[in-house]
């Protein structure tokens, strides 16, 4: 069983950039989701244990870039032309299947999520 921990988030203006990082040992697929106040949370990015598989939301595509150095057990969201409507609450998630998957019932394993706002 691994325990996910996201880390990178803080407060960026509009157009900026920043990156997640999510360490997790183990071969596992890994998905990042986020949570606005007052909103379900929704699916951004997800990419497969070898690397060979991603995934984005379209309201992310073009702007974000999910990768990762599994020899650090490291998974990063790289977050680019920010917008105010990216804030949230950003969690990853890990499936020991290995698959990417968009679907938040396939995690078992979460972190305790990393805040991001982006100001106007």
């Amino acid at each position: 069983q691994v325990q996910p921990v996201e880390s990178g988030g803080g407060l960026v203006q509009a157009g900026g950039s920043l990156r997640l990082s999510c360490a997790a040992s183990g071969s596992y697929a890994v998905g990042w989701f986020r949570q606005a106040s007052g909103k379900e949370r929704e699916f951004v990015a997800a990419i497969s244990w070898r690397g060979t598989t991603t995934y984005y939301a379209d309201s992310v595509k073009g702007r974000f870039t999910i990768s990762r150095a599994n020899a650090a057990n490291t998974v990063y969201l790289q977050m680019a032309n920010l917008k105010p409507e990216d804030t949230a609450v950003y969690y990853c998630a890990g499936d020991p299947s290995g698959i990417a998957s968009m679907k938040i019932h396939l995690y078992p394993y979460w972190g305790q999520g990393t805040q991001v706002t982006v100001s106007s």
